[in-house]
């Protein structure tokens, strides 16, 4: 292609809008002869440094903010979303293929995600899925290394969708995402908001610049989908130009609401009402906060055209999403569930939703994170020292950061909460740990990791799947 048909033709320069271009590249790593080279936003200090070095290497144009005196340089108001649209146009614009479906928030968005997608497979829709967990094309299911895809690799999803014969794109989409650029250019036809809670403040700094972020998703929405139960949800809904609905578990002042909750050790059954009518929901994950996905989830296959009938013949087949509330089979007369919680709202709502179905101990393995937020640290603490009845303060990927120095900062908020507590750093330990000293209607609940089978390390990462390490603890003797 040339360089004049991946821009609008007003920004290429006119010396090089015939330019062919062979490739497009934002690390200076994987510049060919022939490329376009992106200088993004965080490396525009040295940007003229990495633009010489673009230019040696081969690069036939260089995309820059500021004016580098380069006979190749393209200058743009804005790189990351130059780039994004270089990927699009660069792969046929793939997206306007499809109906995007977008979610955003702190927690739920791998469960609302993986929710719709099976409503929409249940009214006959081909649908491709992009989320934290993996990426799914209609036909291939593809290893996942970021919740929301650099834009490069989304379009190349999206383009694999179309081939598939996909006509829906669900996907999550991050605050980094959205602060990035890297969705970009596209058009939604409706984004689900789940909620904020506190989470990601080493990148975001303030909530109010958390919650901005997230809210980029509905400026490039046809419609909005809101959780009213959540503080930040008017803010989000202020101002947008587009169509709004809403969904509650606790009002029924939504669009979309549910009450009669009936919670079993199975799942939990709600009634579904909408302006479509209602119908009885018989939910196979447990918790409140599982209804909650699953009014957003209905809320926007409702909002799509799909019928309530197969909306909730989609829910009631939806049966979990790995590292969600997973259940792992023991064989005895206690629990034990791995689910990715690592915010203190979700710790908060996954253990109401096991204390609810728990007739013995409540058990909480858990550990925060190293190069995040350390203001959190404390707080998850907290939480689960006021919930549960028995803590397990461990490791959870410590990155660079002495695991040791993470459990402190933990431990100032466990300290004088009514659940006891020990500490065991090796995660694998404390599992097994956990699994060896259960006792008949405990619930152990293994908490942060969810769907990852590593831990990240200084030194590099390391295989472990808790589900393995259950099933060894259960082998050895009690």
């Amino acid at each position: 292609m040339t360089l004049g048909e991946l821009l609008a033709p007003e920004q290429a320069p006119q010396a090089l809008t015939d330019v062919k271009i062979s490739a497009i590249a934002r690390s200076i790593g994987r510049v060919t002869q022939g490329s376009v080279f992106v200088i993004t936003k965080k490396h525009l200090q040295e940007g003229a440094q990495l633009a010489h070095q673009a230019v040696k290497a081969g690069a036939a144009a260089v995309v820059t903010q500021e004016d580098l005196h380069l006979g190749q340089q393209v200058l743009v108001e804005d790189t990351s979303e130059t780039y994004a649209r270089l990927c699009a146009n660069w792969f046929g614009r793939p997206a306007e293929k499809l109906k995007l479906l977008g979610v955003t928030g702190t927690n739920g968005k791998t469960t609302v995600t993986h929710m719709l997608k099976g409503i929409l497979e249940q009214a006959g829709y081909r649908c491709g899925l992009v989320g934290t967990i993996g990426n799914e094309t209609g036909k291939s299911a593809l290893k996942a290394h970021n919740t929301t895809p650099d834009a490069f690799e989304l379009h190349s999803l999206f383009a694999r969708m179309v081939e598939d014969g996909c006509g829906y794109a669900v996907m999550e989409v991050s605050s980094h995402a959205l602060d990035q650029g890297r969705v970009a250019g596209l058009t939604f036809e409706a984004g689900v908001f789940t909620n904020l809670t506190q989470d990601h403040l080493d990148y975001h700094k303030t909530m109010q610049n958390y919650m901005l972020a997230k809210r980029r998703l509905f400026v490039q929405s046809k419609q909005a989908v809101l959780n009213l139960d959540d503080p930040y949800a008017a803010d989000i809904a202020a101002g947008l130009p587009c169509r709004k609905a809403t969904f509650s578990i606790r009002t029924g002042n939504a669009d979309y609401f549910a009450d009669s909750f009936s919670p079993h050790p199975q799942g939990i059954d709600f009634n579904l009402i909408a302006p479509q009518g209602k119908s009885r929901v018989n939910l196979k994950v447990p918790g409140e906060f599982s209804v909650s996905n699953a009014l957003a989830a209905a809320a926007c296959a409702l909002r799509m055209g799909i019928d309530l009938s197969t909306v909730t013949a989609g829910l009631n087949a939806f049966a979990g999403v790995k590292g969600r509330m997973e259940l792992v089979p023991t064989g005895r007369t206690f629990t034990v569930a791995i689910d990715y919680a690592h915010t203190p709202d979700g710790l908060k709502k996954v253990i109401e939703a096991v204390r609810a179905s728990t007739s013995g101990r409540v058990v909480v393995v858990f550990g925060c994170g190293g190069d995040r937020d350390h203001t959190k640290r404390p707080l998850m603490g907290r939480v689960v020292a006021s919930m549960a009845d028995y803590a397990i303060i461990t490791s959870d990927n410590p990155r660079t950061e002495e695991p040791k120095k993470i459990v402190e900062e933990i431990l100032e908020g466990v300290k004088g909460g009514r659940a006891s507590y020990t500490v065991i750093v090796n995660r694998e330990e404390a599992i097994r740990y956990a699994v060896q000293n259960a006792k008949a209607g405990d619930f152990i609940l293994l908490a942060g990791k969810g769907h990852e089978t590593y831990q990240i390390l200084r030194d590099g990462v390391i295989a472990l799947d808790e589900r393995e390490i259950v099933a060894q603890a259960l082998k050895e003797p009690q």
